[in-house]
């Protein structure tokens, strides 16, 4: 497995880079809401950039990328508009951490205006720092970020599609979710424990069923929201049955829990995706030994997912400081494969 890491603009970068040669993009961009009054975060990426990220996936090959719930609209349409074909939007639901309270809190009264300047009443990030704002501001407390799910066009069928380049479908098998302890998948002849989605949210197949109705041990359909597990987020989910251990309907999604070490030492990167997620989304849409792509690496989230996976790497960033630290993290994983992989063989 190899990395690349890559300095400079990413579309300089992407059109250095020669055709058909990458098998997923899993990307956190910028949203386009004037984040801290950065410059980089003043739009969403342009047209031409989902263009020659097009250009560089191999056909069939999916893009996986975040969104601010406000700005989503803009970039589904820029990357439909690239030649992408929208695929789905995956919905991460996460509770708003108490560090962004103190960080609100450490701000001169200057940043705090460039702040309120910047999203006013409209405000975006007054869901990420909560109570931080002044409750006049009326603004809507974090619940979810979207991830719009696209694919490159291909020719043919979709096993030819497989055959030739390795893409074109998702990688189901790898992305159960699975069963909570002591929970049967033949306790729902028609729902929750089947193998094809349709049994999931109509308790009826449209095909004969007969795989669905017997459950699947393996988990449950991977379903297009995922969650971090935390107390807040649960509370959203109603108990749906009387068995205590598995009583959440939560149970029929991804749960992606933060580690208190996904960000890492150094790292003063703002976007800092939980590690877990972002391994599951390279998972879902990258086959086996495969080369992940990030044209907005930021501090490596999605890299050292990808590493951790056993998936090559190649990341585009424009900030040298980030991609020193992205380069820390990513080879620390490696270095710790290496040194895991030594102790098997000893």
């Amino acid at each position: 497995m190899h990395d690349i890491l890559n300095h400079g603009d990413c579309l300089d970068v992407l059109r250095s880079m020669p055709d058909n040669s990458v098998d997923s993009i899993v990307t956190d961009p910028p949203y386009g809401i004037k984040f801290m009054g950065k410059t980089w975060d003043y739009d969403v990426p342009s047209q031409a950039i989902w263009e020659a990220c097009l250009r560089v996936l191999k056909p069939g090959g999916h893009l996986l990328s975040f969104a601010g719930s406000r700005t989503q609209h803009r970039m589904a349409a820029r990357i439909e508009d690239a030649g992408f074909e929208i695929r789905d939007m995956i919905v991460f639901l996460y509770e708003t951490s108490n560090a962004a309270q103190v960080l609100i809190e450490s701000l001169s009264p200057d940043q705090l205006k460039l702040l309120d300047t910047a999203f006013g009443r409209d405000g975006m990030l007054s869901w990420v720092y909560s109570s931080g704002f002044p409750k006049s501001h009326h603004a809507l407390k974090p619940a979810l970020e979207p991830i719009t799910l696209a694919r490159k066009p291909f020719r043919g069928s979709k096993a030819s599609n497989v055959c030739v380049y390795g893409t074109g479908a998702l990688n189901i098998s790898e992305c159960r979710i699975p069963l909570t302890e002591g929970e049967s998948p033949y306790n729902y002849p028609n729902g929750p424990g089947g193998s094809e989605p349709n049994h999931m949210w109509r308790g009826r197949s449209k095909g004969d069923g007969g795989i669905a109705r017997q459950g699947n041990p393996n988990g449950r359909w991977p379903a297009n929201l995922i969650h971090d597990g935390s107390d807040a987020v649960l509370a959203m989910f109603p108990d749906t049955s009387q068995q205590a251990e598995i009583s959440s309907a939560s149970r029929f999604f991804y749960c992606a829990k933060a580690s208190k070490k996904d960000r890492g030492e150094d790292n003063n990167h703002m976007c800092v995706k939980p590690t877990k997620l972002m391994r599951y989304l390279c998972r879902l849409v990258t086959p086996t030994g495969g080369t992940v792509l990030d044209p907005f690496m930021g501090s490596g989230s999605t890299g050292k997912a990808a590493a951790m996976e056993g998936f090559c790497f190649i990341g585009i960033e424009r900030e040298a400081d980030y991609v020193n630290i992205a380069r820390r993290r990513i080879a620390a994983v490696r270095g710790s494969m290496i040194r895991s992989g030594d102790a098997e063989h000893n």
